[in-house]
């Protein structure tokens, strides 16, 4: 299926909003990305039709094809401004690359001799976090150009996010090796043979490389945007997952949980001027084996719980917090592992509501095109069903944030003044009453499969 083809399925498939959003984020789509069919008329149909289904379309600039790029966003831009709806925009390829493989990006050895870090991508040569200052202004400059013609247009950009990954600092892989084997990282990090201490080098250099470059110059030209990046959000000093290009180094500070090996992270966040946060909840494949739970079920859920409560739990109220999702098996080996099951769409949709209840406020698909449709459906009847309770979504607080260690009832749920909206998911045949703390107080929670509760706190 085309992309277009991709987008009338969905709308076919899905019906308007019965509920209004209000203020609320609408979700967001990586298939829904530069939908425009070449006609005005037929593409604001479009725009007007997914907008009503609370699905946002979102238009890519792109330095390597500015004109044609730039003609294309802005048209759907006007659409979107004409229409009273957000204009959304994704900055990705504005941003690569840093380690452009440029001579002067490199490491440097104590005979003068130059090398890059492979350890990554065959594709990327990954340098010397403290080679890339020089590239600042270039990817600065690509960023305030497109900004800029937006807001010639009096075009305002809503939300703006990026996807950059694997470019520049990391400390993963072999890049602590590699670092001990410059003179420059050792010239610039006395205490190098400690991982904190070089993480928390390279994350400082990679928060300012998206703060100067990116995040204020989106602010400097719309005050009021959301801007973000793919993967960073404020958490609890620890990652419960990893990216496919990351791999852990032997030595690095870490907290195991049954084979589960979960990294210690810098407090990367302040320092980068966004204003939304951005966790990455997926079905990693390799997550299923780190868990020993009888409910197969869990071996998913438990993880992405944690990854979704850490962001929850260490976020202000005032960042809105927009989490990248994904439901298929997640980068699964080219032979996949029969003996990894994929996660039910049942629990699946129940993970995104304890999310909304821990106080998430919307979500980012990512996923092959040839996914779409499934992953949209099953993020939209959550989404649509959700805004029922848009009162305790704007205005609740979480109740919890704990995710047991063992596969029985898990418990969310959102208080507004005497009242909880709760959300009990069993991964057991139990079917007593549960117990919760709400802060000085306790409430019950009775099994209800599959349905919220409103519960009184006395």
């Amino acid at each position: 299926m085309s992309r277009l083809e991709i987008v009338e399925s969905i709308i076919a498939m899905t019906e308007p909003l019965a509920y209004p959003r209000g203020e609320r984020l609408p979700l967001y789509l990586w298939p829904l990305t530069d939908i425009d069919t070449g006609d005005d008329a037929e593409s604001e149909q479009i725009i007007a039709d997914l907008d009503a289904r609370g699905m946002a379309v979102v238009s890519t600039w792109n330095h390597d094809d500015t004109e044609a790029s730039l003609e294309r966003a802005l048209r759907i831009g006007g659409i979107q401004k004409k229409l009273g709806i957000g204009i959304n925009i994704s900055a990705t390829l504005l941003m690569h690359r840093f380690c452009n493989g440029d001579p002067e990006t490199a490491h440097i050895t104590d005979s003068g001799d130059r090398f890059f870090d492979p350890s990554f991508s065959k594709s990327v040569d990954m340098g010397c976090p403290f080679a890339l200052r020089h590239r600042y202004d270039e990817i600065r400059d690509r960023i305030a150009s497109f900004a800029k013609a937006y807001r010639d247009r009096d075009l305002e950009v809503g939300f703006i996010f990026a996807d950059w990954e694997i470019d520049g600092p990391i400390e993963w892989n072999g890049a602590w090796e590699s670092s001990r084997r410059c003179a420059r990282c050792r010239q610039n990090i006395p205490d190098i043979e400690n991982f904190t201490a070089f993480q928390n080098a390279l994350r400082e250099i990679r928060s300012d490389i998206q703060k100067k470059t990116y995040a204020d110059v989106m602010r400097s030209y719309f005050p009021n945007v959301l801007v973000g990046n793919y993967a960073v959000y404020p958490h609890n000093g620890c990652r419960y997952w990893y990216d496919f290009f990351e791999k852990f180094v032997e030595g690095a500070p870490h907290v195991k949980d049954q084979r589960a090996i979960y990294r210690k992270w810098s407090h990367e966040f302040d320092d980068t001027g966004y204003t939304y946060a951005m966790p990455v909840v997926y079905t990693w494949h390799p997550t299923f084996s780190w868990y020993d739970f009888k409910n197969p079920d869990y071996h998913w859920f438990y993880n992405m719980l944690l990854v979704a409560s850490n962001a929850g739990a260490n976020t202000p109220g005032d960042i809105p917090i927009i989490s990248f999702m994904h439901w298929n098996t997640t980068d699964p080996p080219a032979d996949p592992d029969l003996a990894v099951p994929q996660l039910s769409k049942e629990i699946y949709q129940e993970l995104l509501w304890h999310m909304l209840l821990r106080g998430h406020d919307t979500f980012f698909l990512w996923c092959p095109l040839d996914e779409s449709v499934e992953e949209t459906l099953l993020l939209h009847e959550v989404y649509a069903e959700a805004l029922a309770y848009r009162d305790y979504l704007d205005k609740g607080r979480p109740i919890t944030f704990a995710v047991p260690a063992s596969d029985g009832p898990v418990v969310s749920g959102l208080r507004l003044g005497n009242r909880v909206l709760a959300r009990r998911t069993d991964f057991t045949d139990r079917s007593d009453t549960l117990v919760v703390a709400v802060d000085e107080q306790e409430i019950s929670v009775p099994r209800s499969l599959g349905l919220c509760q409103i519960l009184d706190v006395e």
